[in-house]
């Protein structure tokens, strides 16, 4: 959809502002999802905010609003794969590049949630707690954290005896009890130390 938005926009704006954030560091299970958005100042959208505190109701029903009323959106990954050769930390600065890279306005700052700045093609300024403080932030860690969340059901469908729709990959008790009673999957990220455990404990 980002390929469709804000193509009658001039290509630079000074005022062009993305916020960016991402989703999946800390599970053991799955791509890391980013994504960049540019809101519309002429039609604003209130209740943005950190996505973490928001209801899954609520979540859905900002996540397509964003989708209508942005400028443009954007989604990057990293995959497991790059997950497991790059570290977390730098697939998610992937991700979040590719997210920026593939707004359809180039944003003439992008707001990062964090400490670090990913390497982009326009200045970049990281924010702690950017998605409570900037609301395009807040646009971005919705999209980011819906788009996941959504995948993780898709994935539960092909293995659901992990649990995959409650957890969301993330180690819980649950998630760790079904991986050594079923084994590591093709999505599990191997370089993360329960995982890791797992894999050398078996023969």
């Amino acid at each position: 959809m980002s390929d469709q938005l804000g193509l009658d926009l001039p290509e630079w704006r000074p005022q062009v502002v993305c916020g960016v954030d991402e989703a999946g560091r800390g599970p053991l299970f799955g791509e890391v999802v980013a994504a960049a958005v540019i809101l519309d100042p002429q039609q604003p959208i209130a209740g943005l905010g950190d996505s973490k505190q928001l209801s899954a109701k609520v979540r859905d029903n900002l996540y397509d609003l964003i989708w209508r009323q942005a400028l443009a959106v954007s989604i990057g990954r990293a995959s497991v794969a790059e997950i497991d050769q790059l570290n977390i930390l730098q697939a998610s600065m992937l991700a979040m590049q590719r997210a920026v890279e593939g707004l359809a306005v180039r944003p003439a700052m992008a707001l990062i949630d964090g400490n670090r700045c990913p390497s982009l093609s326009c200045p970049a300024q990281a924010i702690v707690k950017g998605d409570a403080k900037e609301t395009c932030i807040g646009a971005a860690s919705i999209i980011a954290k819906v788009t996941r969340d959504r995948e993780m059901q898709a994935w539960h469908d092909r293995y659901p005896y992990y649990g995959l729709d409650q957890h969301k990959g993330y180690p819980t008790k649950q998630h760790l009890l079904a991986l050594a009673e079923h084994g590591v999957s093709d999505q599990h990220r191997r370089s993360f130390g329960p995982v890791a455990a797992i894999l050398e404990a078996q023969p």
